[in-house]
């Protein structure tokens, strides 16, 4: 069960509606019978579509992106928690509450990586890379939720590889963006200083 917690939450902290979707419409088109029931009804698959195409939409348009990712901050922590909650279903109590404390954290983890990577990728004055950056975390959104019940253990994998280079690419960068910022003030200073 924790792969299969841990890889839903980080899917869902990278696109939360995606993520539901995904595993909502294998278990009711697909007869995966590891989906949990409740995110293969109807009005959870209407709901989570809606808000999909939003978010497909608002996700690569840059600045509004980053404007999505804060509203989104509560959300997609809280999805997580909820499909570990739903996961880890025929666990004892004690074991849920850590299952789904697990997938939560995982989903804050990545919404928190996406979300500053976002805002570096916001800094490039064209936006094919927004919406290129946009469509990979797409891919790999589907890709992770359709294998967290195909194959968790595949799916934790890919998502622990995403989630470490993640964090290791939001480091890197944002030296490189503090250190550029330094340098445009300094200049900016020289600049606009009394001759």
């Amino acid at each position: 069960m924790l792969p299969a917690v841990l890889a839903s939450g980080w899917a869902s902290g990278v696109n939360a509606y995606l993520c539901v979707v995904m595993l909502g419409l294998l278990g009711r088109l697909g007869g995966v019978e590891a989906v949990p029931e409740a995110l293969t009804r109807i009005d959870v698959l209407i709901v989570a579509g809606i808000f999909c195409v939003i978010e497909f939409v608002a996700d690569k348009i840059p600045y509004v992106d980053s404007a999505w990712d804060a509203i989104s901050t509560a959300i997609r922590p809280t999805v997580g928690v909820v499909l570990g909650l739903l996961i880890a279903h025929d666990a004892p109590s004690l074991e849920q509450a850590v299952l789904a404390a697990s997938g939560g954290a995982t989903a804050l983890v990545s919404h928190l990586v996406k979300g500053g990577l976002r805002l570096i990728v916001n800094t490039s004055p064209e936006p094919v890379t927004n919406i290129g950056v946009s469509l990979g975390e797409d891919v790999a959104v589907a890709g992770v939720a359709t294998a967290t019940v195909l194959a968790p253990w595949v799916a934790f994998s890919i998502a622990a590889v995403l989630l470490v280079l993640g964090i290791i690419l939001l480091v890197i960068l944002w030296t490189r963006v503090r250190r550029g910022w330094r340098r445009f003030t300094a200049w900016r200073t020289r600049r606009l200083a009394p001759s």
